[in-house]
């Protein structure tokens, strides 16, 4: 079979085409290119495309990119497909998002093809990726530790991308070029050494080659089961995902605890890669982080929580596992008079002060307490914690500091500004929900008794 006769067999495969497609090919005069360029507009008639070529000018070869768009604009012109260039700044794009430039570069690059697309109303975007580029992303992405989506390799289709040549072999491109005494530009930056994929295709595949002749089609083979599998797996974490979110915003995600305790780690594993690629707020939490949050899961206690980086917060509740970038709210200050009731969005309870008319009271020290009404200044005041606030602990016998109590309590740091800290002037009478201060205990002298308590707010 001709390479026609292979790339359609592709196109095929992957349903890559349709009729009355409008294809965006990515034109660089580099040997893939012109290839793709040629094999579309040979298969063109056969689908009744529209073909359109770009070429994007990255801005770091200035003295061959004039070349390079003279000669792909001749090819555009003498087989009658209209051409487009543009012009991308790699360098300040990298230095603005922190990116080395070839990340930047394909970045920019993949803006450009679907802005372009979109204006020309293209429905495919069509790349030049052969089978070597295929087997040098598996070496690439196994040598930097990916997991299984990572070495299924590059995708024939994706969205509006589709790569014709991803089972052609660089040496069959070539051969064909040479065929039909068509010329191509070599890049200069592709025979450097310094960047990780020109090391790779320069230093080390040619002697993988030699060990395995046949290591292109061998990594193909194996990139292709390894996508096959992916796609099962996936399919299956969808459906499992469907069942377990009861709640979902921009910065936060709830899963219900049952099923992930007990669900096998291959599928867990999944299951949190994707709960966070669906939420915004959550992006940049790598490997090592899922392997904490499965720890989370399977060993944690309700309560337990962990801290990752750029703010990401998990949480292992009652019923649920909630990994959150919201920042926790802080309480405000209010005053509080006796009897009333004081509603704490912030904390999302409500507290109660009344008087009451015996000590016997059942008080349990922490939700509710009883405290000498005539050692109190009116109004009290709610705040959250300061730095330096001392208070004495009811049954402890001598001062302690708040942010002490709040770590022998184990008080989840992000939990801390939201306790509401009751105040009488400047002294504490009580850290609601968590215990009174000896100095307002009910005595045998007291005469009258305030009771302050708290319920959640509805």
């Amino acid at each position: 079979m001709n390479l026609f006769g292979q790339v359609n067999t592709a196109i095929k495969k992957y349903s890559m085409l349709s009729a009355n497609d409008r294809v965006l090919i990515g034109l660089s005069g580099g040997p893939d290119s012109v290839c793709l360029f040629h094999v579309l507009n040979n298969l063109k008639s056969e689908y009744k495309l529209s073909l359109h070529a770009i070429y994007i000018d990255h801005g770091l070869r200035p003295d061959e990119i004039p070349v390079e768009i003279e000669f792909c604009k001749t090819l555009c012109e003498n087989l009658g497909v209209p051409f487009i260039t543009k012009s991308i700044d790699v360098k300040s794009y990298a230095k603005e998002y922190g990116l080395n430039k070839q990340e930047a570069a394909r970045e920019l690059r993949y803006k450009v093809f679907e802005a372009v697309a979109l204006e020309i109303g293209s429905n495919r975007i069509a790349l030049a990726h052969n089978a070597d580029d295929q087997a040098e992303t598996f070496f690439m992405r196994l040598l930097r530790g990916a997991g299984q989506k990572g070495l299924s390799g590059i995708p024939a289709v994706r969205g509006k991308i589709i790569r014709p040549l991803i089972e052609i072999e660089r040496k069959k491109i070539e051969e064909f070029l040479d065929n039909i005494s068509q010329s191509f530009i070599v890049d200069s930056s592709n025979l450097k050494k310094d960047y990780f994929r020109n090391w790779l295709r320069l230093a080390v595949m040619p002697e993988f080659k030699r060990q395995n002749p046949e290591l292109i089609r061998t990594i193909s083979r194996i990139s292709e089961i390894i996508r096959e599998e992916d796609n099962y797996l996936e399919l299956i974490v969808t459906k499992t995902l469907m069942k377990l979110i009861p709640k979902k915003t921009d910065r936060t995600i709830e899963l219900f605890l049952v099923p992930l305790e007990t669900m096998d780690r291959v599928i867990l594993r999944r299951v949190l890669r994707r709960a966070i690629d669906a939420v915004n707020g959550l992006r940049g939490i790598g490997f090592v982080h899922i392997e904490d949050i499965i720890a989370l899961v399977k060993k944690g206690n309700s309560g337990d929580r962990i801290y990752l980086p750029k703010g990401v917060r998990v949480i292992k509740g009652y019923s649920t596992l909630i990994l959150t970038s919201e920042q926790p709210l802080k309480l405000g200050a209010y005053s509080l008079n006796v009897p009333e009731e004081l509603a704490l969005k912030e904390s999302g309870i409500l507290i109660t002060s009344s008087f009451a008319d015996s000590p016997e009271i059942l008080c349990d020290g922490k939700l509710n307490i009883i405290i000498d009404a005539d050692r109190i200044k009116l109004p009290l005041l709610v705040r959250a914690r300061k730095s330096g606030d001392l208070f004495y602990p009811f049954g402890f016998g001598k001062r302690k500091k708040l942010q002490d109590f709040f770590v022998d309590e184990k008080i989840p740091r992000d939990e801390r500004d939201s306790i509401p800290i009751v105040l009488s002037g400047n002294d504490i009478v009580w850290i609601a929900g968590y215990r009174a201060d000896e100095r307002f205990k009910v005595t045998a002298k007291t005469k009258k008794i305030a009771l302050l308590e708290i319920k959640p707010l509805r």
